[in-house]
C-alpha cells in the first residue's frame, strides 16, 4: 500500500472527486478530452504467522489517474488525493500542465477512442464485516496450537470514473477476505480462503474444520504417482486457477484478431467444449464495477461460452475501432472481470464416489501455456492433493506436473461439474486490495494428463 492519503475521509471522497472533475472541466481547452479514474480503499489488514498476530493496521488510500487526449494523442499521470483541496488541485493542475507539454511530442494513435455517451451510475454494496477490534478474537481462538499463517483484509473499496463529456460513475464495495495456510512440521500445508461481504462465524468454523480434516489426511506418508492419465476431481479453487488462463489472451477479441488466442479453434468451430460448460460474465453479484476505462457500461450478464460453444468475445472500444467490431464494454486488457462457470449435477457428497479411483486436487499453481494454439496448459499440483481408491481418500500425493488441453479437460473428458459453486476471491494486496472474484464449481474429469 502506498499509504499517502493523510486526512481524506471516506465520507467526502465522492464529493472531493466530483469537485476535482468540475475544476478540470473548467480548465479544459478546445480540442482536449480527459478521463479521470479513481482507485481507493479504507481497509484493515492483519497478518498472522504461527497463529499469532505479526502485523496489523488500518489503511486509507486513494489514487486518481488523469488521462489527457488531444489531436489523436494521449498521455496520463497518476497522483494521490491528500484530502486538502488546495494541495489536491495544485497536484492535478500541475499534472494537467505536464500532460499538455508531453502530448504534442507523442506519435499519433490511430485507434485512440475519445470518451462519448451520457452514461452515469452509482452503485454501493454494504456488508456486515467484523468491527476492527473483533477481528483477532474471531479468527485466532479456533487455530490455537496450529501453525496458522495468513492475512485478513477487510473494508470498503472504491472505484470511480468521470470524463470531459459528462459521464460519471461511482462504485463502492464492502468486503473481506481471509487467505490462510496451515502447515505441518514437514512444510506440507493446507490452504483455505474465506471471503465475502458478511462475516459468519459458523461458516468460518466449518471452513476451518474442513482444513483441519485435510491436514490430518496430509500427515500420512505421501504416495508417489507414476506419470500417466488419471480420473481427477478438480476442486473449485483448482478450477479457478485454470479459468484464470481464459484471461491470458483467450477470450480477448484483439488476441483472436492478432492470432494470439488459445481459443482460436473454438472460435472457428473446429473444437468445442462439453455441453455442460457454460461461462458468463456476471455483474449481478456486485463484485466489480460494470464501467470500464472509458466509462462504458458492460451488460449485466454477457454469455461467453454457452453449452460448449463460443458465443461472445470480450471487446473494448479500441479493438472495436481497429477491427470493425461492436464493443461490449470490456476493459482495456479484455480480461474476465466477474466470471461465473455455471454448475452441473454432481452432488458434493457424491464426489469421492463418482471419482472412485484417481486424484483429488484441491489447488494448482504455476500455470502457463505449454502449447497456446491447441489450448494446452501446464502447471503443478499444490497443497492438499490426494490419491483416492474405491471412493476413499488413501494418501496425500507428491507434487505432480500436469500438461493438458482445455479442449479435453472441459470438452470430451469432462464428466460433470458440481451442483454447488464456490466464491473464489481475488486476494491480492500488492499496492492495493484487488476487486473481483470467480463463482465456480468443481469438476470431475476423465484421463487428466500428468507428465512428471
Amino acid at each position: 500500500m502506498s499509504g499517502v492519503m493523510v486526512n481524506l475521509e471516506v465520507v467526502n471522497l465522492e464529493e472531493t472527486f466530483e469537485k476535482l472533475v468540475a475544476a478540470l472541466l473548467n480548465d479544459l481547452r478546445p480540442n482536449e478530452h480527459f478521463t479521470l479514474g479513481l482507485l481507493g480503499e479504507e481497509s484493515q489488514f492483519v497478518r498472522f504467522n504461527g497463529a499469532k498476530v505479526r502485523q496489523g493496521g488500518l489503511v486509507t488510500d486513494c489514487e486518481v489517474t488523469l488521462t489527457l487526449m488531444s489531436h489523436q494523442r494521449t498521455a496520463y499521470r497518476s497522483f494521490p488525493l491528500t484530502g486538502d483541496w488546495e494541495t489536491d488541485w495544485a497536484i492535478a493542475h500541475t499534472s494537467l500542465t505536464d500532460l499538455r507539454a508531453e502530448v504534442p511530442q507523442l506519435p499519433v494513435d490511430p485507434y485512440l477512442v475519445l470518451p462519448s455517451g451520457h452514461a452515469t451510475s452509482r452503485e454501493t454494496h454494504q456488508g456486515q464485516l467484523l468491527p476492527p477490534p473483533a477481528v483477532v478474537e474471531a479468527i485466532l481462538p479456533q487455530v490455537t496450537g496450529l501453525d496458522f499463517t495468513g492475512i485478513y483484509a477487510g473494508g470498503t473499496m472504491f472505484r470511480a470514473y468521470a470524463d470531459s463529456v459528462g459521464q460519471k460513475h461511482w462504485f463502492a464495495n464492502e468486503s473481506f477476505s481471509l487467505d490462510y495456510s496451515i502447515f505441518l512440521s514437514d512444510h506440507q500445508a493446507v490452504k483455505g480462503t474465506y471471503a465475502g461481504s458478511q462475516w459468519d462465524q459458523a461458516t468460518y468454523s466449518a471452513k476451518l474444520l474442513d482444513s483441519k480434516q485435510q491436514l490430518e489426511r496430509l500427515a500420512h506418508p505421501p504416495k508417489p504417482i507414476p506419470k500417466g492419465q488419471y480420473r481427477t476431481y478438480l476442486a473449485p479453487a483448482a478450477i479457478a486457477e485454470i479459468l484464470a488462463m481464459f484471461s491470458w489472451g483467450s477470450l480477448s477479441e484483439a488476441a483472436l484478431q492478432q492470432g494470439e488466442s488459445a481459443l482460436a479453434q473454438l472460435q472457428r468451430g473446429e473444437k468445442s467444449f462439453s455441453p455442460a460448460f457454460t461461462l458468463v460474465e456476471n455483474f449481478r453479484h456486485g463484485l466489480v464495477p460494470r464501467f470500464n476505462n472509458l466509462g462504458e457500461i458492460a451488460p449485466t450478464e454477457l454469455p461467453l461460452i454457452t453449452q460448449g460453444k463460443l458465443v461472445n468475445t470480450l471487446i473494448n472500444s479500441r479493438t472495436a475501432k481497429e477491427y470493425g467490431k461492436q464493443s461490449n464494454g470490456a476493459n482495456s486488457s479484455e480480461t474476465l472481470r466477474s466470471p461465473e462457470l455455471l454448475p452441473g449435477n454432481l452432488a458434493a457428497d457424491h464426489i469421492l464416489t463418482a471419482l472412485d479411483t484417481g486424484l483429488y486436487l484441491s489447488n494448482l499453481h504455476y500455470l502457463n501455456w505449454s502449447d497456446r494454439p491447441t489450448a494446452r496448459i501446464t502447471g503443478m499440483t499444490r497443497y492438499a492433493c490426494f490419491w483416492v481408491e474405491d471412493g476413499e481418500i488413501v494418501a496425500p500425493i507428491e507434487n505432480l506436473r500436469f500438461d493438458e488441453s482445455l479442449y479435453r479437460c472441459f470438452g470430451e473428458n469432462l464428466i460433470d461439474l458440481t451442483r454447488y459453486q464456490e466464491f473464489i476471491p481475488e486476494v491480492g494486496t500488492y499496492d492495493h486490495r484487488n476487486l473481483g472474484a470467480m463463482l465456480v464449481p468443481g469438476a470431475l474429469v476423465e484421463g487428466f494428463t500428468y507428465t512428471l
